[in-house]
């Protein structure tokens, strides 16, 4: 019985330490927090209740039955936010770069399943390089088990994602699906393929930052709806909005006290709309 103890010990040990500590320092260096730092920050203190902490990849080709990591490259799991209920999935990018695998997208689609189930929100801190190419067309049913998931809570619960990372692929069309999408700025882009691809076919040069950065996207293209300085701005301002949304459909909208009366005449709005109907 020991024995499966310290096993078990062992393998929670691996987990927390995600790709290691060089990849670690690698992610701080950027100016970035670990998969975990960022729910300590998302999450009231000892609330989070994790999912699947041991699961690992079943992959066998190109050697990858060599490199397994507990968790796979995403922490799932519950906890709340302000004592209210929430659903999380963060991914790792410290493990082959937060891509998503088969088993890695089995854990996201539990977490979104539960939240349809007891109607509570799901939120996704995500920092992926997109499918995991080992495993090519098995990733790839992931993601398309992810976006059916999307599809389904829509309009049930209220799904929030924040891009942390240089997510490309398959990490920015799920996010793209969800109700609101919080960025940050210089260190997350949301792009279907990169600068690199760009140019070599339509032989154009553009940076990260003009293809998909956060000023891009919060200004030109409307994919985002805000961009914060760094991550723990992100998360914070995320805790503050979250007290907005109701939990689910089923559920009313959270009541605040205000001294600020209903009936309160506002003259500027009465500047927003312009008086001509052609003019945006």
């Amino acid at each position: 019985m020991s024995a499966n103890i310290a096993e078990l010990e062992r393998r929670r040990a691996a987990a927390r330490q995600g790709g290691g500590e060089k990849r670690i320092a690698t992610q701080h260096a950027k100016g970035k927090l670990t998969a975990r730092e960022r729910l300590d920050v998302l999450l009231d203190q000892g609330s989070f209740e994790e999912l699947d902490m041991y699961v690992e990849h079943d992959c066998v080709d190109f050697g990858m039955q060599e490199q397994k990591f507990p968790g796979d490259g995403v922490v799932t799991g519950s906890g709340t936010i302000n004592g209210r209920l929430v659903f999380v999935f963060s991914q790792d990018f410290t493990v082959f770069g937060g891509s998503l695998s088969k088993r890695h997208a089995e854990k996201i689609c539990k977490v979104m399943d539960m939240a349809m189930k007891v109607g509570a929100p799901v939120i996704g801190l995500n920092d992926s390089g997109g499918a995991r190419i080992q495993e090519g067309v098995a990733s790839l049913g992931g993601y398309a088990e992810v976006f059916q998931r999307n599809v389904l809570a829509s309009g049930v619960v209220p799904q929030i994602s924040l891009i942390m990372g240089p997510c490309a692929g398959g990490a920015v069309y799920s996010p793209a699906m969800t109700d609101f999408i919080f960025m940050v700025k210089d260190s997350s882009y949301m792009f279907v393929t990169g600068p690199d691809v760009v140019k070599t076919v339509t032989n154009e040069v553009v940076t990260q930052e003009e293809l998909g950065g956060a000023i891009t996207h919060t200004t030109k293209t409307s994919v985002a709806d805000l961009a914060y300085e760094n991550d723990i701005e992100a998360l914070l301002a995320t805790r503050a909005f979250f007290d907005y949304l109701p939990l689910s459909n089923r559920e009313p909208v959270p009541e605040r006290p205000t001294a600020d009366p209903w009936d309160r005449v506002e003259d500027s709005l009465d500047t927003l709309i312009p008086a001509n109907a052609n003019q945006p």
